[in-house]
């Protein structure tokens, strides 16, 4: 599998994947279903948005971003979706994984997520992805902006044990 910086070219694909109103919602917080494929295309357009999709052999697996903020010298994880017949088979994992490996490999420091807090699936695997919950100080602060009381994540940094290690 390789991880891939995306193109528009796959746009229906990803935007396909919900198979929900609410799954959309707990993807991208939109509200349309079936999510239309110009939605997921002008993402590509934010300048401090990195588009990826995880490429295997039989097709795209999985898809997600990374949000760049070089003031704040911080990345966060964004909008990570899995092919509905590949979910359950830690490719969401992978795709964190590698995902952060990424920001990490680009010099940020501090790699960051938000999850739905009625996400738990999502939650598990990028807990075994290497990461932790953030302080709930910071998360209330992060969250007063929010449409939702989102839970927060930081990347195990370097030398620190990721969750169940230690």
């Amino acid at each position: 599998m390789d991880l891939l910086p995306f193109t528009a070219t796959y746009a229906a694909t990803v935007a396909g994947w919900p198979a929900s109103p609410l799954e959309v919602a707990m993807w991208c917080g939109r509200h349309e279903f079936p999510l239309p494929a110009r939605v997921v295309a002008d993402w590509q357009r934010g300048e401090d948005v990195r588009s990826h999709l995880l490429l295997a052999e039989e097709g795209p697996l999985g898809y997600g971003e990374l949000w760049v903020d070089t003031e704040e010298d911080e990345i966060e994880l964004a909008r990570i979706i899995v092919a509905p017949g590949a979910r359950g088979r830690g490719i969401g994992r992978e795709l964190v994984r590698g995902l952060a490996a990424l920001a990490r490999e680009a010099g940020y420091a501090n790699v960051f997520m938000r999850v739905h807090p009625d996400n738990d699936r999502a939650l598990r695997c990028y807990r075994g992805a290497g990461f932790l919950l953030v302080d709930a100080h910071l998360a209330a602060e992060w969250n007063v902006a929010q449409p939702v009381d989102y839970v927060w994540l930081r990347h195990a940094g370097p030398g620190e044990p990721a969750p169940g290690e230690g």
